[in-house]
């Protein structure tokens, strides 16, 4: 009997389907309504059933640097005994993943996302707020006329094309899970504000959500304040806005009104005319910084709000994680089809959101935050894991493999992490050519 099915009569310890140790808290029934969503049923039972070939998207995820078909030897992932070449063609496997799709995988993570990103942990709020934030990252994909043609180019300083095609991703993360709630995949020449605008109904009641100055826009900060309960904002300031000030609450807070732009009315004419919002300034290490947020100066101190968007980093972190720890810094995805690329970043997150699931389970266990967790540590220790369940002989030792799982997570914990207080620079690289360093700058 195949590994896959001999999880299910650990009920005892795992009431769900699974490959093996880090997905077990996927329920049966999320998967069962994810392969529905498959453009392609089929009725007879095949070597790489759609079921299978989830998991085996969730394995590219973590073995970046093995080929598709060492990944299915590597996790034992067949319906009809080991998977070795004399059983799975490397043709039939990519065949599987066209069956399976993007939507099933895409469904899921938003499933386990929402779900998962509900839940509560140590140390969870901030002044009895939920603490969110968004921001985007770009991807690479191969270079063929399709993809191109479809997720089409990078700017560059010129007309030219940058070398690879280029695809935004723009995400929802719980700030102190790490968990990423919600996201949207688009070609390059969608912004990143119309992106985030589709999720806001996301963003839970009782929040405050951190955003990048890239997402300055009236009528996405607006949205977020009257689409729910006490959902906050706070966001740098963008350079050269024209504001007037209101009232003076103490040096560097400011009540500040500002015009809505006749594009954003237009865009939606339900905004008004002027909008408030408050103005703290504060003393970083290379002068002073300007953030506007939307929370009232009636319980939250110029010097608190200022301590708080430090906290934006962790999204960044979290998109570290992604391509470095997950992809080995590997930012060009390796599937050469729209829908398969599509597949393989929509893997990629709810891999991730698995990982950090269990980690943050981890952490709880030995009453630790889930940002303490070293993620690239957790993200080998379970790649090692993986191969050892899939292996698994006798069958009856995997019981015991699974329920030290957590124990071994808890172990990888952090020591208390510098946070950066200077902008981020772009470094020169060494050559041993004469470099121009008084050139204008790309833009």
């Amino acid at each position: 009997m195949p590994f896959q099915c001999d999880l299910l009569d650990l009920s005892e310890l795992f009431n769900f389907s699974d490959l093996s140790s880090f997905t077990h808290n996927i329920p049966v029934e999320w998967v069962e309504s994810a392969l529905r969503l498959s453009a392609s049923a089929t009725i007879r039972r095949r070597r790489l059933p759609s079921d299978q070939v989830l998991w085996l998207v969730l394995g590219m995820a973590i073995f970046r640097d093995e080929p598709v078909h060492e990944v299915a030897r590597r996790l034992n992932i067949c319906a009809q005994g080991l998977a070795s070449d004399s059983l799975l063609a490397r043709s039939g496997i990519t065949n599987a993943r066209t069956r399976l799709g993007s939507e099933p995988v895409e469904w899921l993570f938003r499933q386990t996302g929402g779900k998962w990103g509900d839940e509560r942990y140590p140390e969870d709020e901030w002044q009895g707020l939920r603490v969110m934030a968004v921001d985007g990252a770009l991807f690479r994909t191969q270079d063929t006329a399709e993809l191109r043609e479809h997720f089409g180019s990078g700017n560059t300083s010129t007309k030219r094309q940058t070398p690879f095609p280029m695809l935004r991703l723009i995400a929802l993360m719980n700030v102190r899970s790490h968990i990423m709630i919600d996201a949207q995949i688009s070609p390059y020449r969608r912004g990143e504000v119309p992106l985030a605008e589709s999720f806001l109904s996301q963003i839970p009641d009782h929040s405050i959500t951190l955003f990048d100055k890239g997402f300055w826009s009236a009528n996405l900060l607006l949205s977020l304040n009257d689409q729910g309960a006490e959902r906050h904002w706070l966001i740098p300031e963008r350079r050269g806005v024209v504001c007037e000030v209101m009232e003076n609450y103490a040096e560097g807070d400011d009540l500040v009104r500002m015009k809505v732009s006749p594009q954003a009315r237009k865009k939606n004419p339900n905004l008004p005319d002027v909008w408030f919002a408050r103005r703290v300034t504060y003393k970083v290490k290379n002068g002073l910084k300007t953030v506007m947020t939307s929370l009232p100066v009636e319980g939250f101190s110029a010097d608190q709000i200022s301590t708080l968007y430090k906290e934006r980093w962790e999204i960044e972190l979290g998109f570290r994680d992604i391509k470095s720890s997950m992809q080995n810094n590997a930012i060009t995805l390796r599937s050469k089809k729209i829908d398969l690329v599509y597949q393989e970043l929509w893997g990629l997150l709810l891999c991730y959101n698995v990982i950090r699931r269990e980690a943050s389970m981890a952490a709880v266990s030995f009453d630790r935050a889930p940002s303490d967790i070293r993620f690239k540590a957790v993200c080998d220790y379970i790649a090692v894991q993986l191969i050892v369940m899939a292996a698994s002989n006798p069958l009856s030792g995997t019981g015991r493999r699974l329920s030290e799982l957590r124990g071994g997570i808890g172990s990888l914990f952090l020591e208390r992490r510098p946070r950066p207080t200077t902008p981020r620079t772009v470094k020169i690289s060494k050559t041993r050519y004469p470099v121009d360093r008084d050139a204008a700058p790309l833009k």
